[in-house]
């Protein structure tokens, strides 16, 4: 998530592209909207007349800004005290806390992710967790920033969450220690000439650090690596810039992204080679990790290394956020602002992962842990989220998973993989997948078995 100037105020996916909210186009209103205007200001001074007690003003004009926004989609808001500065908190960086990434859903505060790295993560919060309780206390119907702003605290302090999990019969508590939450959009390691590149939010600079961290990986391997892993599970997006910027990395020539709106300012198209020339890695062979965390600017990345066949996509089907969001800033002391939708991205071939996502070419389940089968059953995506924009071709999402067969490479049991080390079940099966090829080109699949796949372990967990 970052700022960018006026002059470019819709390049972010999942973010904030901010830019000031115009005089003219405050003042102006439809002549066609008057009744419906006038209705509301009828309501407005009967509340001021006759309700009970007496009612501020700017609470009434952040209400009806509230309402307004709330009736269009999932990701348009109103932003203003805590909501605007939690997110210019987590454009800096760093903050003290727990780690997670979390929604309001009918009231209840429902992870998205923890962090990775994250005391929350550590502690063993899992993403679609419901987190009923602080300390004992019930926040069922708690607004999403007081909830929040009770989770974070001074780095070292402790706090206990009470969590209902699917697949868990009773509510768990753990005691997660706060600590200074240092966002860190790259890490990377080397595993058996196999690059791992995981990107965790698409903040500022990251196509830059994909690149630096490619290059180091491959001097530690001695100019040769066994292949690539973009790892983009649990990614929730952020600048569309630069989604283009780390997909053009490992892409030649061609599109990699465009997206269009209502009106004609709103559409743009991305191709590669502007940003980098040619492949960083000349060819050599790519997986890029998914699953239903992975959100729009990650699925842009995804989307655009399948279109081109430039990467094998593994793991899970991604959330199916198909929408481009712009902040506008209602006042020049940038107290208040508005996250409003304003157009909807399309990969290469044309397709919106609006709804649908990106379908993986391998599907590889997480059963690394007691609860992942359970937990992927009943994971929430863009489709189930209320008022969520309707995918324009008509996507019948219950397609998508029309195939519940048991896959026989994956009936390994959490106590099998982790007697056999396996920590990360969907990583371990890359690089395997990876190793078996030798270096040769993976060959292009288009949601078919597996390739060059690894033989099933007697025995390995997250």
């Amino acid at each position: 998530m970052k700022f960018v100037s006026v002059l470019r105020p819709l390049l972010l996916v999942g973010a904030a592209a901010l830019l000031p909210a115009t005089t003219a186009g405050l003042a102006a209103v439809d002549a066609r909207a008057g009744p419906q205007f006038g209705q509301l200001l009828e309501v407005y001074q009967l509340i001021k007349a006759e309700y009970v007690e007496p009612v501020d003003d700017q609470k009434l004009i952040d209400g009806a800004i509230d309402g307004m926004l709330a009736s269009l989609d999932p990701h348009s808001s109103y932003l203003h005290g805590s909501s605007l500065t939690r997110i210019e908190t987590m454009i800096d960086g760093s903050y003290q806390g727990l780690g997670l990434s979390v929604i309001e859903d009918d009231g209840a505060v429902k992870v998205v992710s923890p962090m990775r790295g994250s005391p929350a993560e550590k502690a063993g919060v899992k993403a679609g967790d419901y987190i009923t309780h602080l300390d004992g206390k019930l926040i069922y119907g708690d607004d999403l920033d007081v909830a929040v702003a009770k989770m974070r605290g001074e780095a070292g302090t402790s706090i206990r969450l009470t969590l209902v999990r699917a697949g868990r019969t009773a509510p768990l508590d753990v005691t997660v220690t706060r600590g200074l939450i240092t966002l860190e959009p790259v890490t990377s390691k080397l595993d058996s000439g196999v690059a791992i590149i995981s990107v965790n939010e698409f903040d500022h600079n990251v196509g830059a650090q994909v690149n630096t961290a490619y290059q180091n990986l491959k001097r530690q391997a001695g100019g040769k690596l066994t292949g690539v892993i973009l790892d983009l599970r649990s990614n929730p997006g952020g600048s569309l810039d630069e989604a283009v910027a780390l997909s053009d990395l490992f892409i030649s020539s061609g599109d990699i992204v465009s997206q269009r709106g209502r009106i004609t300012r709103e559409n743009a198209y991305f191709r590669a080679e502007k940003i980098y020339p040619g492949d960083a890695a000349k060819g050599v062979p790519m997986i890029c990790l998914i699953d239903a965390g992975s959100a729009s600017a990650s699925e842009i990345v995804a989307g655009a290394l399948q279109d081109s066949h430039r990467a094998v996509i593994m793991g899970e089907r991604s959330f199916g956020k198909g929408s481009v969001q712009s902040v506008i800033y209602l006042d020049a002391a940038h107290t208040s602002a508005i996250k409003l939708t304003t157009a909807r991205y399309y990969t290469p071939s044309g397709h919106s992962v609006q709804e649908g996502g990106i379908k993986p070419d391998i599907a590889v389940p997480q059963i690394s842990d007691p609860d992942s089968r359970r937990r992927a059953e009943l994971s929430y995506r863009e489709s189930d989220l209320r008022r969520h924009l309707v995918n324009e071709a008509g996507l019948d999402d219950s397609k998508l998973e029309t195939d519940t067969r048991d896959d026989p490479r994956f009936r390994q049991t959490p106590e099998q993989l982790t007697a056999a080390g396996i920590k990360d079940f969907q990583l371990w099966y890359a690089v395997q997948t990876l190793r078996r090829t030798g270096g040769a080109p993976l060959p292009a699949v288009r949601s078919a078995g597996p390739v060059a796949a690894p033989r099933a372990v007697p025995s390995r967990a997250p």
